[in-house]
């Protein structure tokens, strides 16, 4: 019998040719499967952790869920709707022909070249992670990355990975605010000592989109739009109540534990515009002058706001370009349809990560830009920058192949 080939686009890639398994409908946890689904949302979050690859018919390259896939290794195949259906039994992903096989297959394609860049043109990499294990997995690479100087995690990964219900713990008042404030706390805690002396762990405050948040809770969730440009990041931490109660038990608990290698945990604000919302923030979280905070770069406003950031005291940048090229671009990082116009190299897209860059410099801020492997080279020849923000398993990718 001959095997059908169904083409599509590779959203993720990964350091292998090809992937093989039976296929997962069931949205439940299968540990080896290759998970196939309309589109994914954190409610797929198990199933996702532990499959081979996911095979599904909507999103683009950089969505939050096709991120946490990105950091974990796991390849991401979009075909048409009209496909899924008949992926059903084994199925063969050929990651480096993206497409899938109905069936089983052992192609014998010779894998990619990987970029020309190597790690004497970066100053440092803050690796981006879902969890410990891309602490630990790092740093067991041998020769090791030695720029690889910090980690970067999501504070709702780390809600997903330890089974938290955020927005329920924030709307039950401030007891359970503090609750939850610990217990994510804890699993920072475990994660700090999983790093090397020199490297420190980054968290990027709570940003849940309201579509996203609408599947893990049980609380009321205003139905919004257009989620994407509504009430997440520093907006939204601006106004939930109990926030700052979650926050305040979280640095304490970290000082009691970590001690003298509590500033070794710092935190940055998601999504925001400019530095009066910044200093609002601050005054609402509680945070004296020295309590260092970083800013995430992802919108139009933040570009041009860098300098006040950085007066009102902002101890780093991170720019986000995923949420930035979709901005500049008017196009929905999550939409296939418009992903010819999703350029992550548009040069208006350059133009304003030279502007973080430069700025950044002249105030004397560390700025870390985030980057596909895809992009490495490009940004690496074209901009100033020398701090990088990577994927784990891009990471690992890079740090094997020999120009590294």
């Amino acid at each position: 019998m001959s095997l059908r080939e169904v083409p599509g686009v590779m959203l993720v890639g990964s350091h292998r040719r090809y992937v093989r398994g039976p296929c997962n409908r069931t949205g439940e946890p299968i540990p080896g499967a290759v998970l196939v689904a309309e589109r994914l949302s954190p409610a797929l979050y198990d199933a996702m952790t532990v499959c081979a690859a996911v095979i599904c018919a909507r999103g683009g390259r950089t969505g939050h869920m096709q991120s946490l896939c990105r950091s974990r290794g796991i390849p991401v195949l979009r075909v048409e709707s009209s496909e899924l259906d008949a992926l059903t039994g084994e199925v063969t992903v050929l990651v480096d022909r993206a497409s899938v096989v109905l069936g089983g297959v052992e192609p014998a394609a010779p894998p990619p070249q990987r970029p020309a860049a190597s790690f004497d043109d970066i100053e440092s990499i803050c690796v981006v992670i879902a969890d410990a294990d891309g602490i630990r997995s790092t740093n067991a690479l041998t020769p090791g990355p030695v720029r690889a100087d910090s980690y970067f995690i999501r504070e709702e990964f780390v809600c997903f990975s330890a089974g938290l219900s955020p927005i329920d713990a924030l709307r039950a008042g401030a007891g359970e605010a503090r609750r939850y404030g610990a217990r994510v706390a804890a699993e920072l805690c475990a994660m700090a000592r999983e790093l090397r002396p020199g490297q420190r762990l980054v968290m990027r405050l709570l940003d849940l989109r309201s579509d996203d948040a609408v599947k893990i809770t049980d609380a009321p969730v205003d139905a919004e739009p257009n989620p994407e440009l509504g009430q997440h990041g520093a907006r939204w931490l601006l106004r939930e109540r109990h926030y700052p109660a979650a926050f305040d038990a979280l640095r304490a608990y970290v000082r009691e534990h970590l001690g003298a290698d509590a500033d070794r945990l710092s935190f940055a604000v998601p999504f925001i515009n400019d530095r009066e919302e910044f200093l609002g923030l601050r005054e609402h979280l509680g945070l004296g002058d020295d309590t260092p905070l970083g800013v995430f770069v992802e919108t139009p406003a933040a570009v041009h706001s860098v300098a006040g950031f950085c007066e009102a005291g902002a101890s780093e940048l991170f720019v986000g370009t995923k949420d930035l090229v979709q901005l500049y671009l008017a196009a929905d990082r999550g939409n296939h349809l418009v992903s010819a116009t999703y350029q992550t190299r548009h040069p208006a897209v350059l133009a304003a990560l030279r502007q973080v860059t430069e700025s950044g410099r002249a105030a004397g801020i560390p700025v870390h830009v985030f980057a596909l492997s895809a992009d490495l080279d490009h940004y690496l020849e074209r901009l100033p920058i020398r701090r990088l923000m990577m994927c784990t398993a891009e990471l690992h990718q890079f740090a094997g192949s020999p120009a590294a």
